[in-house]
């Protein structure tokens, strides 16, 4: 397949999967797979282009960011405290991420590792829609520093390629009390930062791999997963005040069958 199709394939692929609890990384590596773009290359490029889906959710959410910069008495999500909020959901995953990225590299990238990551999110999301809980935040306001660490650790879990960041941050808040819009909100807030040192980190590790030709493909994915993220990010929004997570679990359950019956070792 033409190289510039696989990139449109793949920002594609990122876009609409890096914000819903489907594993953006994991249908990532299962894509690069069937088009038969794989190994260290291909898994720096599908990473790099997550950048186009962070700017998506700055742009969206700009005026919380720049809330960052300056404290607003009537939101206390802003300035410093939103700040320190946001480094306490980073850290765990920061410093676990640090200190196994080689191991993840070698051993969780695959399609197999990805199907099993996928049937125990998906069980994961279904005891969590299951169970009864005491709603205690229902704003970004409400964030405490005990729910955004919290939520942090369970984060840790998306290094596991296949399970979903923002599926593991999701269940997390949900679990610690927060209503299942703010939960999703807040993952899209959170995942910035994160995503961005990840993403900056692997560019650094990998950038000898590219060469003056690839720089067109990497825009191309920039771009379209920028795009994509924007659509996937709104209907995301729409499609929880009418729903579940129960649908992406149905989802992630038969992706997960039909990747042990293609690749069965």
């Amino acid at each position: 397949m033409d190289h510039i199709a696989s990139a449109v394939i793949l920002g594609i692929v990122e876009g609409l999967t890096e914000f819903l609890p489907v594993s953006s990384t994991g249908h990532l590596i299962l894509a690069g797979h069937l088009l038969g773009f794989t190994g260290p290359k291909a898994d720096s490029f599908e990473i790099i282009i997550q950048l186009g889906a962070i700017l998506a959710v700055v742009v969206m959410y700009r005026d919380r960011f720049l809330g960052l910069l300056r404290a607003n008495p009537y939101q206390r999500f802003s300035g410093s405290r939103g700040i320190v909020l946001l480094g306490l959901t980073c850290l765990p995953a920061a410093v676990v991420g640090f200190l196994a990225h080689k191991a993840i590299k070698a051993h969780l990238f695959g399609p197999v590792t990805v199907a099993a990551a996928l049937a125990g999110g998906a069980v994961a999301i279904l005891v969590v829609e299951a169970m009864r809980r005491r709603v205690r935040f229902e704003t970004l306001d409400d964030i405490s520093p005990a729910l955004a660490l919290g939520i942090g650790f369970f984060q840790c879990l998306s290094l596991w390629p296949g399970f979903s960041r923002s599926a593991a941050t999701i269940m997390g808040g949900m679990l610690l009390g927060a209503k299942r819009s703010l939960a999703a909100e807040y993952s899209f807030i959170a995942a910035v930062p994160i995503m961005f040192v990840a993403t900056a980190y692997d560019f650094y590790k990998s950038y000898h791999l590219f060469e003056q030709g690839d720089l067109l493909l990497l825009a191309i994915g920039f771009v379209v997963s920028f795009f994509s993220a924007w659509v996937a990010v709104k209907g995301f929004i729409l499609l929880l005040g009418r729903t579940t997570l129960r649908p992406f679990a149905w989802y992630r359950l038969v992706l997960a069958a039909v990747i042990f019956l293609v690749w069965p070792s």
